[in-house]
C-alpha cells in the first residue's frame, strides 16, 4: 500500500490502524476534517465523486481525499449504502496540549446492520437487526431481533434448527 511513499509518524499511524481494520475505510480525523488515505483515498474519491488530493510531493504525493467532521454523517450514510463498512478513528487528546503527534483511535464502527443514525435509517420502513445462534451439542439454539428504528425487540427460542432459519428468512 505504501511502498513508494514517504512513512511519516502520522502515515504510520494511520497504517497501524489500517492493519486493524483491513475491511473497513479509515475516517481518519485531522482537525476539522476526517481525512482518507492511500486505497481509501481512491476509493471514496471515486465513489463519492471527491477531489483527489495528495498532502505532499515530498511525502511522494500520498492519495488522500476528505470531508469536513461536520458534515461526515452524510458521506458515511452514502458510503453505507453502497455496502462499505467505516472505521472512525477520532482524535483522543487535544491537538493543542499533545506532545508530538496527536493520539488516536477507532471509536465507532459503521456498518449497514450497526448503523443507527437517523441519517442512515429509512423512516418509511422497518430496519432490523438480528442475531442467530444454533447449538449442536445441545440441538437447540435461538433468533433475536430489533427494530431499530422503533427500539421493539423480540425472539424465539427452538430445539428445531429449520424453525429458527424460517424465521429468519422472514425478516
Amino acid at each position: 500500500m505504501a511502498e513508494n511513499f514517504k512513512i511519516t509518524p502520522m502515515y504510520r499511524q494511520y497504517l497501524e490502524i489500517k492493519g486493524e481494520y483491513p475491511d473497513a475505510l479509515i475516517f481518519y480525523r485531522m482537525g476539522d476534517f476526517y481525512e482518507l488515505f492511500f486505497e481509501d483515498a481512491k476509493t471514496v474519491s471515486k465513489e463519492l465523486q471527491l477531489t483527489l488530493t495528495s498532502r505532499s510531493r515530498e511525502e511522494g504525493g500520498v492519495p488522500m481525499c476528505g470531508v469536513p467532521w461536520h458534515s461526515a454523517d452524510s458521506y458515511i450514510s452514502e458510503l453505507i449504502e453502497k455496502g462499505y463498512k467505516i472505521a472512525i478513528c477520532d482524535q483522543m487528546e487535544d491537538p493543542r496540549q499533545a506532545k508530538g503527534l496527536v493520539k488516536r483511535a477507532v471509536t465507532r464502527v459503521v456498518t449497514k446492520g450497526t448503523a443507527l443514525e437517523d441519517s442512515n435509517l429509512s423512516s418509511k420502513e422497518h430496519n432490523y437487526l438480528g442475531a442467530l445462534f444454533w447449538n449442536g451439542e445441545l440441538l437447540s439454539g435461538g433468533f433475536a431481533w430489533i427494530d431499530a428504528s422503533t427500539g421493539a425487540w423480540t425472539g424465539i427460542q427452538s430445539v428445531k434448527e429449520e424453525e429458527l432459519v424460517q424465521w429468519v428468512l422472514k425478516m
